[in-house]
């Protein structure tokens, strides 16, 4: 930006540059007649002094500017810079003393020595400059700085002595009443010609130093006009003599500007903008620190210092909301961080809308909101709030080609009914957060005994962290009874876990934690290729070929890399695709589009897929027609009171027969009696699975016991047989 400005800058002081400088030559060359000795032939020696002087203090400030900053920028380039301004000062005093008219100074003035004075200080000027362009820039030892400074003695001593030579060295540049000769023009012209190319050069760097590069250009060019103005006035009365110092005081104006810019203005510029960058940079930092960088609300920092200044300022009852988002866990495990980011940010803003402004929105770290209200009038308040909020989410939301849910878990805690510490009091909110989600309404105030539960449960989830790595979970197979053929044909695989200290845990208990941390999917993919291992196992021990059913969680199936998953497990472990059934809940079934694509995915991989816990869940049956469903498992809920209870006979007659004329296979699940087992045989249920036959068994005892489990299961279904056969 601040390049741009210096362009455009350039640009614009160009412009007014060309201007004056054309108004300003043309109005002097149609008047130069009526100019000539305007301001008195008297007046012209103490004119020109005045504009001398100018020239010397211009040319001397470069000089000294120089070697002001030459401790601080040791380069040649500026030493030499200096030296020459120094020495052209020199020369322009020579000049001033020995301009015609002034006082007896060494000789009586003439024209003689103070055209020569100005030439040599001209032709100086461009030597010095074009050999200074092609010296390569390097650093020097501050001491160089002394000898290089006393060059400019040296030269105005050697030129008072040729020009002040008992006998006439050079031949005059002047002839009185005529004005400059051929030699004098000559030496202008060479001039001028040494300023192109210095000009072309300069031209060649534009790019690099816009500003720097347009004043050299300027003052090149004012001193060309200088140089033409002087080659072409008749006498020191003419006004192009008068305008010729006008220009070349203008050319070296313009030289101290490009040396001061160069060398302390645009260095103090860069500072500037450094510093205001740095004080950018300080603002951003704090801004980060105290905001959460997905959704800029304020973090967990801001949260503690606004508590800490104002929790205590009045006893009136103030509150903490610990808002946790149902199933971003397994979304950031299952999609990605990207997915579930994105997700977090939408709900941010839409918490944010739904939030009186002066309630304090913050965004703490592992994915929760807190909401801090300092005036509570009743809990009813905080209730109808935390209602409010939940509204807001019920719409989906879209992300890409997704479309995701999700429910609010809110936990409240109350200042000073719970506690008078901010620190207490979010970890008190946290807890009633996590003990939320147990509840109808997802929406707990903190009690006492909450701290412990909560406590309890935390820490099994760091424990399932590593429960992997210390090969705490194995898998138990329950044998699936084909009532066709009445063998053993398929298994289901159930995970276990053996806490070394707490012994055994149920899958009602970290199951639900794995799910909500995002353990469920490295987990699921463990019990994946395990039980495929497993089937080769006991295919390679002599056993007949084996299905295996695998659970997947909501969070598996969000999973990017799925399909890939599940295809590399069977590629690894050789599995046929066959003799692997998949199993999904109802509850999954809500985003049809999502499901639709990865079911017919998997089913391409020759999978089966099977829907556990039919009828318990919420959704349309309408995806019975869209999914590539192979079978349908009643739950053990209907199975359990299908004697007792009529409706649930009903269901399961329903079932039984949905899925007859949907060509679907039916397992029924918890077949605990002789009874239960009757019915569904009398009712041509395809197979069944419970304790009546096997509870789930460790892989090696049910190839040890494989046989027995036959035979035990040909006893039950030929009592059965027998019995209906008598009654018909």
């Amino acid at each position: 930006m601040w390049k741009f400005n210096e362009n455009f800058s350039s640009l614009r002081h160009g412009i007014q540059f060309i201007l004056f400088s054309m108004i300003f030559l043309i109005v002097i060359g149609l008047g130069s007649e009526k100019f000539y000795g305007i301001f008195g032939e008297n007046n012209y020696s103490a004119i020109h002094l005045m504009m001398e002087i100018l020239i010397i203090v211009v040319t001397m400030s470069i000089s000294i500017q120089t070697w002001l900053i030459s401790p601080y920028i040791l380069s040649n380039r500026v030493l030499y810079i200096g030296s020459l301004f120094l020495t052209i000062s020199f020369i322009e005093i020579a000049h001033t003393l020995t301009y015609k008219g002034m006082p007896f100074f060494i000789t009586e003035s003439t024209p003689y020595a103070a055209t020569w004075f100005y030439m040599l200080g001209r032709l100086l000027l461009s030597i010095g400059v074009l050999c200074i362009y092609f010296v390569k820039e390097k650093e020097i030892k501050l001491i160089y700085r002394w000898l290089i400074y006393s060059l400019p003695f040296v030269i105005i001593i050697s030129c008072f002595g040729i020009l002040y030579a008992p006998t006439p060295i050079l031949p005059p540049l002047m002839i009185e009443g005529e004005g400059p000769n051929l030699l004098k023009n000559t030496l202008q012209y060479t001039a001028i010609a040494l300023h192109l190319v210095i000009m072309v050069i300069s031209l060649k760097n534009f790019k690099k130093a816009p500003k720097i590069i347009f004043l050299l250009l300027c003052s090149s060019i004012y001193l060309i006009m200088s140089d033409y103005l002087y080659t072409i006035y008749k006498d020191v009365y003419d006004i192009k003599n008068f305008t010729g110092h006008i220009f070349e005081l203008g050319a070296f104006y313009l030289l101290f500007r490009a040396i001061y810019f160069s060398s302390i203005e645009r260095p103090f510029k860069q500072l500037v903008d450094t510093q205001e960058h740095l004080e950018k940079s300080r603002e951003k930092m704090h801004y980060m620190a105290y905001h959460n960088e997905i959704t800029n609300l304020p973090n967990e920092r801001f949260l503690m210092e606004s508590l800490k200044r104002d929790l205590y300022i009045s006893k009136s009852q103030k509150a903490i909301l610990a808002i946790g988002i149902e199933r971003i866990s397994a979304i950031k495990a299952s999609l990605g961080s990207t997915y579930a980011d994105q997700m977090i940010s939408l709900i941010a803003h839409r918490l944010k809308n739904a939030l009186p402004e002066k309630h304090l929105l913050c965004m703490l770290r592992e994915d929760y909101f807190v909401v801090y209200i300092d005036e509570v009038k009743s809990t009813h308040q905080l209730t109808h709030l935390s209602q409010q909020l939940q509204f807001v989410m019920e719409e989906s939301f879209q992300i890409q080609h997704f479309s995701l849910n999700s429910q609010l878990n809110i936990g409240i805690a109350l200042f000073p009914t719970n506690s008078y510490r901010e620190e207490e009091l979010i970890r008190f909110a946290l807890y009633a957060m996590h003990e939320a989600q147990k509840t109808s309404t997802r929406i707990r105030f903190y009690e006492s005994s909450i701290s412990n539960e909560t406590t309890q449960r935390l820490l099994l989830e760091n424990d399932l962290h590593d429960a992997l790595a210390n090969q705490e979970l194995f898998l138990e197979y329950q044998p699936q009874l084909d009532l066709h053929t009445g063998q053993i044909k398929s298994v289901e695989a159930l995970v276990r876990w053996q806490h070394p200290k707490k012994g055994w845990i149920s899958p009602g208990v970290f199951i639900p934690i794995a799910e909500e941390s995002g353990l469920i999917i490295p987990i699921g993919q463990w019990v994946l290729e395990t039980a495929c291992k497993q089937v080769k196992k006991w295919e390679a021990a002599g056993l007949p070929p084996i299905k295996v059913a695998v659970n997947l969680s909501l969070g598996q199936l969000f999973q990017q890399n799925l399909v890939e998953m599940i295809l590399n497990v069977l590629e690894k472990t050789q599995l046929e695709p066959q003799y692997l059934q998949l199993e999904i809940t109802e509850s999954m079934t809500i985003n049809i589009d999502h499901m639709t694509t990865i079911l017919h995915k998997l089913k391409a991989l020759g999978v089966t897929i099977a829907v556990d816990d039919f009828g318990t869940g919420y959704s349309s049956l309408s995806y019975l027609k869209d999914f590539p469903i192979d079978c349908l498992k009643i739950d053990r809920s209907f199975v359990q009171k299908i004697q007792s209870n009529s409706t649930d006979k009903a269901l399961v007659d329903m079932i039984l027969s949905m899925a007859k004329h949907l060509q679907l296979k039916v397992v029924a699940e918890g077949i605990e009696e002789i009874e239960q087992l009757s019915y569904l045989v009398e009712s041509k249920c395809d197979t069944v699975q419970g304790f009546l036959f096997s509870k789930p068994i460790p892989p090696n005892i049910l190839q040890e016991n494989y046989q027995r489990l036959h035979n035990d299961a040909k006893y039950i279904l030929d009592s059965i047989t027998d019995s209906i056969t008598v009654s018909e």
